[in-house]
């Protein structure tokens, strides 16, 4: 064999690898789309709030809870999740989650936060 022949099955060979490469990654990305939709069927009210507020204060907890929480939906064991109720078993599993929490007042039909209202 000579050089170009070589060439060219290092050529394939790299060419053959990379699809299969970019085949799995576009597999991964198709699995991550499917927890955020098997997320969403089930998460009402708040419950993403929540959830993404675990993803960025403890992501680690957030992957294993993520994989557990498809796990039962695609069961058939969890029907419904309230963002109290992810926030209670949060807390219960000893983890803190802070939300963003904001004060508004109702006042002649609108709404006006506490600083607005502290101005007036």
């Amino acid at each position: 064999m000579n050089d170009r022949e070589l060439d060219r099955i290092r050529r394939r060979k790299f060419a053959k690898l990379s699809r299969s490469i970019l085949r799995k990654e576009e597999k991964d990305e198709e699995k991550k789309e499917s927890k955020e939709d098997l997320l969403g069927k089930v998460f009402v009210g708040r419950a993403f709030e929540v959830f993404n507020a675990t993803k960025t204060q403890y992501p680690k907890v957030a992957m294993r809870l993520e994989e557990i929480l498809t796990k039962l939906i695609s069961s058939g064991k969890l029907k419904r999740v309230t963002g109290e109720e992810l926030y209670s078993l949060l807390t219960k599993m000893g983890l803190r989650i802070r939300l963003q929490t904001k004060i508004r007042i109702m006042e002649h039909g609108e709404l006006k936060s506490i600083g607005d209202k502290l101005k007036e």
